[in-house]
């Protein structure tokens, strides 16, 4: 059986996604590649060959490749496919957009959001917001699984394996790329942080967001996020969303401030190994999955956190 996985990357380096991934292909199979498709990705693709276990690591790339066009994507890995038993994509938000069209191509049904391998054909995700673990078993030939990386640990460095150029494919005839526009931070990502930093509805506005959780976020070196509520009211950007329908992380430590925790956001940020919440509703839902939980009013709680920082 041999496993092939699609890296994730921002074409200048090699995201830690990837690695988790290889992780979860080891349970399937030793016979792992890595596909870097990208722009100018050579230097994602040695980062690439230094994982252990992996056999090969195969580099297309083209303009469309590199903005990330899923019928760029579908043109390529769909003609590979025949030499793999299994493709295995990171579930970002990239990897949930190729993964579905690589699938139909191939006509098989795609498992999505997978947290463990049981066996070939055997497959544990979460079912309604993380409430329930559902057991998959697939007879498809060729398996297509986006893995959940917050479930797997990162495959160790110290590989060596050739990386092989191949040819990228022709442009899709009918999309074009317009024009992307990126959020440029000096924090980290938010999926690879360490430490986050959550703000909820509690905040109010966008300004008491940005003068309570985004100071106290550069104090701790810590990544932002917010929960749902708070993006739909304005005060934070989509691209700082916890929880079912935005982003999931598993930190250090997780810090949820004014949030009260319903199930979506608890979906995304419930693997956290260490989550401190303060909230002033001593029922809040957010403290039964808290670790360290204090009642009590932000806007007195967190000036005396950031006093104790120094």
């Amino acid at each position: 059986m041999a496993v092939l996985v699609i890296a994730d990357h921002d074409n200048a380096a090699l995201k830690e996604d990837t690695a988790k991934t290889v992780t979860a292909a080891q349970k399937l199979s030793g016979d792992i590649d890595i596909l870097v498709a990208g722009q100018g990705a050579k230097a994602v693709a040695d980062a690439a060959a230094k994982i252990t276990g992996v056999r090969k690591v195969l580099l297309a790339e083209s303009a469309e490749l590199g903005h990330g066009e899923a019928e760029a994507f579908e043109a390529l890995v769909v003609p590979l496919a025949g030499s793999y038993d299994a493709i295995l994509i990171p579930s970002t938000s990239q990897g949930r957009n190729i993964s579905p069209r690589i699938a139909a191509k191939l006509d098989v049904a795609q498992i999505s959001d997978v947290i463990e391998v049981v066996d070939a054909s055997t497959f544990v995700r979460p079912i309604y917001a993380g409430n329930a673990l559902e057991t998959v078993q697939s007879s498809d030939a060729k398996k297509v699984i986006t893995v959940r990386p917050t479930a797997f640990k990162a495959a160790a460095d110290g590989g060596s394996a050739k990386v092989e150029t191949i040819p990228a494919p022709a442009a899709p005839a009918k999309v074009r790329f317009v024009d992307q526009k990126l959020v440029k931070s000096a924090r980290p990502e938010l999926t690879a942080a360490k430490i986050v930093v959550s703000g909820g509805r509690a905040m109010g506005s966008a300004e008491e967001f940005q003068r309570v959780i985004e100071p106290l976020a550069d104090k701790l070196g810590a990544a932002v996020g917010a929960s749902r509520a708070a993006v739909d009211a304005g005060y934070a950007p989509n691209d700082y969303q916890v929880g079912q329908t935005g982003k999931v992380v598993a930190p250090d430590l997780y810090i949820a401030i004014g949030i009260s925790g319903a199930i979506q956001h608890l979906a995304g940020m419930k693997d956290s190994k260490t989550i401190v919440a303060i909230n002033k509703d001593p029922d809040a839902p957010i403290f039964q999955v808290a670790d360290y939980g204090l009642v009590a009013d932000y806007k007195t709680a967190v000036p005396e956190l950031m006093a104790a920082l120094g």
